[in-house]
């Protein structure tokens, strides 16, 4: 095939939502005020040594770019024009960190959703950033990159992503599941992956546990969990029980 599906792009981007307050990634304030001229201090003397406001990093900037963009996303108020600028934003913040891993990763994937089949090149670029992620430090925003690696090979076309297939996603999914079954949006993946993979019945119990906690959820994952359970034939099909 040569280019993406629109049903595959579509999938694909459950891979990055991610959301960084649940993710558990630790950003500060990004200061956008203009600097003052030299000399300039607004009324105030300049005491010397200590008084310089501490500097932001590239990765804490990537972080709150991407937080804000998922705040709007999740509020249903974003734009192609939206996530394409929060892209350009960070290109140039490369600190070398997780965090802007992390960040680059989930944005690539959140302009690849926008951009639907001509989405190839950020797939294959999610990939990279949250590999780089994953190798530094594996359980890295509690399961963050684990669930975004593991929903990418369960739904990215094979010949975009280099290091994992469907089976290889199923497999971190499910470890990351087993090893830490309190995490939620973890089991949110893991369902959506058995879903994606025509599978649906092992979805049930980590689709009732979701459905039990769904108000934990941002807007985007509230509405992929939906989704979800209109597709496997709504919850009375599921059998939660009380």
């Amino acid at each position: 095939m040569g280019m993406v599906s629109l049903v595959s792009v579509n999938r694909l981007i459950s891979a990055f939502a991610c959301l960084m307050l649940v993710a558990g990634c630790k950003t500060s304030p990004v200061d956008t005020t203009p600097p003052k001229p030299p000399g300039e201090t607004g009324g105030v003397e300049s005491s010397g040594e200590g008084d310089a406001a501490p500097k932001v990093s590239g990765g804490e900037q990537a972080l709150e770019i991407y937080r804000a963009l998922e705040a709007k996303i999740d509020a249903g108020e974003d734009s192609k024009a939206d996530r394409k600028d929060a892209y350009n934003k960070v290109v140039e913040l490369d600190d070398g960190s997780n965090d802007y891993a992390f960040a680059r990763a989930a944005l690539a994937g959140r302009l690849a959703q926008a951009r639907g089949v001509k989405a190839g090149k950020l797939v294959t670029e999610a990939e990279s950033y949250a590999r780089r992620v994953l190798e530094a430090e594996p359980d890295y925003g509690e399961g963050a990159v684990v669930r975004m690696l593991g929903s990418l090979y369960v739904n990215a076309p094979a010949r975009l992503v280099k290091h994992g297939d469907s089976e290889t996603g199923l497999e971190m999914l499910e470890k990351e599941v087993s090893g830490h079954p309190d995490r939620v949006e973890s089991r949110l993946r893991l369902a959506e992956a058995y879903v994606a993979l025509g599978d649906p019945e092992p979805s049930f119990p980590h689709l009732c546990a979701c459905i039990q906690n769904r108000t934990s959820f941002g807007g985007d994952n509230q509405r992929l969990l939906g989704r979800l359970v209109d597709e496997v034939g709504g919850e009375e099909a599921l059998g939660c029980g009380g």
